[in-house]
């Protein structure tokens, strides 16, 4: 199904064109023009247990890779750390704000906000602790991805907080995102997505789930939903 006219505006990773990384507990790569798929989560989504299990993985792997830590290396710790904490986050750990569709509205209009000015949002779902985007700058120099997601996220807590009549964080600060190769990667991510309900066994009705309508004119849709 991947084989699709590409979704306006979608570029993937380009090999030719200059490729920065910076790491903070994980590695983030930035190139300009690229589409990232994005994944942030409530800061009380994971208990100290598996906090502590994140660490451990990250101090076994640097033992095992001394620096200087190849690309490929770190993207690899980078995918397994991912891979574990999606596992958890769709067992439902912490108070699961965004099951509360009022809260998760709010998330949701945050992403829709500068959506075609600072930014083309392709896609999205929001897990009761998680949610996962695809997007792309379209000013990365004013406007990098994290401060993107930075926005989203200091709006929406904003909003649930005052619902709530409480204050403090609301998100982790660091969240996992990765540059989409090619439009195969984009359709397996795009596919990712949207199952997310189904992996954690809610129904998708109860997880608002969104994708770019120009995409979805041109096939690019969530399997298994009416376009």
């Amino acid at each position: 199904m991947w084989n699709l006219p590409p979704p306006p505006g979608f570029r993937g990773l380009q090999p030719d064109l200059p490729l920065t990384v910076y790491q903070r507990h994980l590695p983030h790569w930035r190139q300009d023009g690229a589409t990232y798929f994005v994944t942030f989560r409530l800061g009380d989504s994971l208990p100290q247990s598996k906090l502590d299990e994140l660490a451990l993985l990250k101090v076994e792997w640097e033992r095992q890779h001394p620096e200087p830590q190849p690309a490929e290396a770190l993207e690899k710790l980078a995918r397994q750390a991912y891979e574990r904490v999606e596992r958890w986050l769709d067992e439902g750990m912490g108070d699961c704000l965004l099951k509360q569709a009022p809260l998760a509205a709010h998330l949701a209009s945050a992403m829709h906000h500068f959506d075609g000015d600072r930014y083309e949002l392709g896609c999205y779902v929001v897990m009761p602790n998680h949610a996962h985007a695809i997007v792309r700058p379209l000013m990365p120099e004013a406007h990098p991805l994290e401060a993107i997601v930075g926005s989203w996220k200091k709006y929406s807590a904003r909003r649930i907080n005052a619902e709530l009549q409480r204050t403090g964080d609301l998100w982790q600060e660091e969240g996992y995102d990765r540059i989409i190769r090619d439009e195969e990667h984009l359709w397996r991510v795009l596919q990712y997505a949207g199952a997310n309900p189904d992996r954690a066994k809610l129904p998708r009705a109860s997880c608002p789930l969104w994708a770019r309508p120009a995409w979805v004119a041109l096939g690019w849709r969530f399997d298994g939903l009416a376009p």
